[in-house]
């Protein structure tokens, strides 16, 4: 499984920078040059065992990112590469992320087939220790239909992702890439409560690990684990019923 790049690189980064830009280095212990993936992006993250109709998971920044170039995040996500209708790229996601010279920020991608990235910015200046719930679900009404939730609100309308219902995999992971340069970007996010939904408009159960990212010079720390074939379910995005998975991906 390959798992898709966050936003749409240059056009992305180009709005972003102005979004950021208008209202509001490199480090020793990040992953470098040599241990970045395909095209300069590495991760370290999980994919769900099985597939599901939605992801969440409470994630925090435990300490200020260092990004010399390109960028870094934590993200919940479905789809990826290929994984659309006719083998077309399609996804949605939702994470904290931050970029040169700017506070991290939260935001959503969603990439319909045959249609590059659709980047949104959420919320701008995300504090080192401050939560967020985060959770891409598909609506109860209508198969095949996806918004993203922060902190138990919902920040986008219902996008459309043709045939995606019940065929995918969720993803939890952090990503970091390089912008194409021998550049050092360091990072650690947490991710707490992290649950996959068997049907549509929410029904949790403990994420499942089914498949590990972990490209040279990070690491994962598991701190929570839940049991394989239990759990509660539950509708609300906010319920504490929820066997806990929990984790840290960080770059040392």
């Amino acid at each position: 499984m390959r798992v898709r790049p966050l936003l749409a690189v240059l056009v992305g980064a180009i709005a972003v920078a102005a979004l950021v830009g208008a209202s509001t280095s490199a480090t020793a212990g990040g992953a470098c040059g040599d241990a970045m993936g395909d095209n300069g992006y590495a991760y370290a993250g999980h994919q769900a065992t099985y597939r599901g109709h939605g992801v969440r998971a409470t994630l925090t920044l435990l300490r200020e990112p260092s990004v010399a170039a390109g960028h870094v995040a934590g993200w919940v996500g479905v789809g990826g590469p290929g994984q659309g209708v006719n083998g077309e790229d399609a996804w949605i996601q939702a994470g904290v992320a931050s970029m040169p010279g700017m506070d991290p920020f939260i935001y959503a991608e969603v990439t319909h087939e045959g249609r590059d990235p659709e980047f949104v910015l959420i919320e701008q200046g995300v504090p080192v220790g401050q939560s967020h719930r985060i959770a891409v679900l598909e609506t109860s009404a209508r198969p095949g239909w996806w918004r993203v939730w922060i902190d138990d609100q919902a920040v986008t309308e219902p996008v459309r992702l043709r045939q995606s219902s019940g065929r995918w995999a969720p993803i939890a992971t952090a990503e970091s890439w390089n912008g194409g340069q021998a550049a050092c970007n360091d990072f650690s996010f947490r991710f707490e409560r992290v649950s996959v939904s068997y049907g549509r408009g929410g029904s949790w159960r403990p994420f499942v690990t089914g498949h590990r990212f972990l490209d040279g010079g990070y690491k994962l720390l598991d701190l929570a684990t839940a049991p394989a074939e239990t759990g509660v379910y539950s509708r609300n995005l906010a319920s504490d019923s929820v066997i806990p998975y929990a984790f840290v991906a960080a770059s040392s």
